[in-house]
């Protein structure tokens, strides 16, 4: 039986044509539904077009409606072609090689310094590229299945955090290039998409405030790790005088090209969670802030303190996900629905001017826009989140093929990340302000972050979740 079928190839490039093509209208070519050429095809695939992703969004909401009743198109997404068109848009780094932004050339800063920044940097301009988008329209691809949550409720709550069901999902996220020619960028590490079972739980609505650490500070007396003077044993190649407690900062920089993250990362001496841009700032009037330059131990140390645990990687992206499937962001598929931003991202020229158009320049309040599906606010955009597990690029492949995994912790030491090979790093997730399609997508829902463990930013932070009574778990 033939089916009416509307093909389209788009790229990763929104803002100029592929090599090799006079289109001046490059994303606004398709603009008018009567131009769709409709093929009456079963198998064949044909190149009718390309658009940018977000008039793809709209368009494909109107196909699924029917343009004036005329036709009821099925989408097909032909990937034939695609390698050629994603060169163009993806051109390797002719210094080093390598795809563009997968290792930084050279260096202003020390070795130190470099390694220290280098350390807190989980993200590179090769990530889920656009063309993801049109998988996750249908579903995510054929890796993603309907998630399955538990029935069962606790019958209890618990004051400013959400009851996550837990359940079966699948967990991972696609990259079409990655599937068709065996994966080559940084995207890799969230694939397999593989099915994994989590108990349920519960998770803070909110990522943890300057107001909630500093009661934990004033309880305890702790010193994070910014605070705290780096050791001779620690850094034994580091020059003494560069020895000084401080952290990462982010310091918005007009540059040229995004190969080197160092042009826009710094180690400031001084900075730390109450000085988040180092001496001159502070946080006064901002208690209901995410707290930020906190280290992967600091969070765990709040975390114990408060009778809570930091969440795996599993238990985040199920309560991430907030009983969706398949879907490219927390809320679903669309960017922007109803012309209304969903998470705090960078708006802008990345990364010298954030415009603000999401409402925030930088970090924001908690609690700003709306919640995803289980109640919690900020799981996109933001600040980064700190999980429990350790980070290994391989460790999705390591797992059995055609089981659910129950439960996941992450693997029991960290592995090698060949960005920064020797570096222990913890998982990361959620993105934050930093996140633009201009150079990391990585607060897309199923993308994994890394940072190494004792290391901060002004960018990082944390929420934490809770087991369910065990006398509540025995009465099931």
């Amino acid at each position: 039986m033939l089916k009416h079928v509307a093909i389209f190839l788009y790229t990763n490039c929104d803002n100029r044509p592929p090599a090799g093509t006079a289109n001046a209208e490059y994303g606004v070519r398709l603009a008018s539904p009567t131009s769709f050429n409709v093929v009456e095809t079963e198998k064949s695939i044909k190149f009718v077009g390309y658009m940018n992703s977000r008039r793809f969004i709209k368009l494909w909401d109107l196909m699924q409606r029917g343009y004036k009743g005329a036709f009821r198109p099925m989408l097909i997404i032909g990937l034939s072609g695609a390698m050629s068109l994603f060169t163009a848009c993806h051109q390797k780094d002719p210094a080093s090689g390598q795809g563009a932004g997968t290792k930084p050339v050279g260096a202003a800063q020390t070795a130190y310094y470099e390694s220290r920044v280098s350390g807190v940097i989980g993200c590179s301009p090769g990530g889920m590229i656009r063309r993801d988008s049109a998988l996750y329209m249908l579903g995510g691809g054929s890796g993603f299945r309907t998630t399955i949550p538990n029935k069962n409720n606790p019958g209890y709550t618990v004051a400013d955090m959400a009851y996550i069901p837990g359940g079966e999902f699948s967990m991972g996220a696609v990259n079409p290039i990655g599937m068709q020619e065996g994966g080559d960028q940084p995207m890799k590490d969230a694939r397999p998409v593989h099915r994994v079972y989590v108990d349920g739980f519960f998770m803070d609505t909110h990522e943890v405030t300057n107001a909630e650490f500093a009661a934990f500070v004033k309880a305890t007396g702790y010193k994070t790790v910014a605070e705290k003077k780096p050791t001779k044993e620690e850094f034994p190649d580091a020059p003494p005088e560069n020895l000084v407690a401080g952290s990462v900062v982010f310091t918005p920089t007009q540059v040229e090209d995004l190969h080197n993250y160092l042009q826009w990362w710094r180690y400031v001496p001084g900075a730390d969670w109450k000085h988040p841009e180092g001496p001159g700032s502070n946080i006064s009037g901002k208690d209901n802030y995410p707290v930020v330059q906190v280290a992967w131990e600091d969070a765990k140390a709040y975390a114990t303190w408060a009778h809570k645990r930091l969440p795996t990687e599993a238990e985040w992206e199920f309560a991430a996900r907030g009983g969706l499937s398949g879907s490219l962001y927390a809320w679903g598929n669309e960017y922007k629905p109803n012309g209304k931003y969903m998470a705090n991202t960078f708006q802008g020229k990345f990364p010298s001017n954030d415009d603000g158009s999401d409402g925030f320049a930088g970090l924001a309040p908690i609690k700003q826009y709306p919640p995803n599906g289980y109640g919690l606010y900020d799981i996109a955009g933001n600040a980064w989140e700190w999980c429990n597990d350790w980070y290994d690029p391989s460790y999705y492949q390591s797992l059995p093929a055609g089981t659910v995994v129950r439960n996941p912790q992450g693997p029991s030491a960290p592995g090698d990340d060949p960005d920064e090979p020797g570096q222990k790093k913890k998982v990361q997730r959620g993105g934050s302000f930093l996140c633009t399609d201009q150079y990391c997508t990585r607060y897309m829902v199923g993308t994994r972050g890394k940072g190494e463990y004792r290391s901060a930013s002004n960018h990082i932070g944390f929420r934490c979740v809770k087991d369910i009574e065990p006398k509540v778990v025995a009465n099931r």
